[in-house]
């Protein structure tokens, strides 16, 4: 006698969905991390979100913070990431050269610069613009970020105090800081002042902050998050960016000493 066996099609096609299914899931998941380049006066925001982020997605970020000059100098150099945080014209500049995906990039906040001295010195006024150049000129030591590493706030200041005349006072007692936290110096007894972004003064524990520059000489920095175009997961790294103006983002982002972008 033979058996004859008809083709079992539903088991088969329901194997196949399985297996494609598994391949999806594989693919998905070899995916583990995310990296993320944030400029230094955006990433306590970045530190205080992460945990959240990594909860929700089971993916770990790697953060790594520079300067936005330095990111773009990074980035141009061939350097590999998923997600970078830095100034709207820089993000502009990695756009044109198609180094970010131009759709995903998202202004997220803004902040001023203002001025810290060492916890329990006195605060000089600084309602004024005379009131700031008095400050500045009768401090020992003045740090704030080196402009030449690409820091936005660095930036500003030395064409700033060229403004006001006083640029050449001022760079014979400059301690120029590379990258990171001014305020450090501060701390440490080399400067009697930092002025950096205030997002960048508040972390540093020791010192005060005096407050913001005047209105007459403040300058404001947005700073915009956005995908790399070569990243392997661009939707994980499209869902950070997202997460960044949520409100709970937001309310971050105002406790950090910033304002939202928009």
């Amino acid at each position: 006698m033979s058996l004859t066996f008809a083709p079992r099609r539903p088991l088969l096609r329901g194997l196949a969905a399985a297996i494609l299914c598994g391949t999806l899931i594989a693919s998905a998941g070899a995916q583990t991390s995310l990296k993320v380049l944030t400029a230094g006066a955006f990433k306590q925001v970045v530190v205080a979100l992460v945990p959240a982020f990594e909860a929700r997605t089971g993916l770990r970020v790697e953060l790594q913070s520079d300067t936005a000059g330095g990111l773009v100098k990074r980035i141009q150099g061939g350097e590999a990431f998923d997600v970078v945080i830095v100034t709207m014209p820089a993000l502009a500049t990695l756009s044109d050269q198609g180094r970010v995906d131009r759709t995903s990039v998202t202004p997220v906040a803004k902040v001023g610069i203002g001025v810290a001295v060492q916890a329990g010195a006195p605060h000089p006024p600084l309602q004024t613009v005379e009131q700031f150049k008095d400050a500045v000129l009768k401090a020992r030591k003045i740090a704030y970020i080196d402009p030449a590493a690409g820091g936005s706030s660095g930036i500003y200041l030395d064409g700033l105090f060229q403004r006001l005349g006083i640029a050449d006072a001022v760079r014979a007692k400059a301690v120029l800081v590379p990258g990171g936290l001014s305020a450090e110096r501060v701390v440490s007894g080399e400067a009697e002042l930092a002025i950096q972004q205030i997002s960048e003064l508040l972390p540093v524990a020791g010192v005060s902050v005096v407050g913001p520059l005047p209105d007459d000489i403040q300058n404001y920095t947005t700073y915009g998050a956005a995908v790399s175009a070569q990243s392997a997961a661009r939707r994980a790294a499209a869902s950070f960016v997202e997460a960044l103006a949520t409100a709970d983002a937001t309310a971050v982002i105002r406790s950090k000493g910033m304002m939202p972008a928009r």
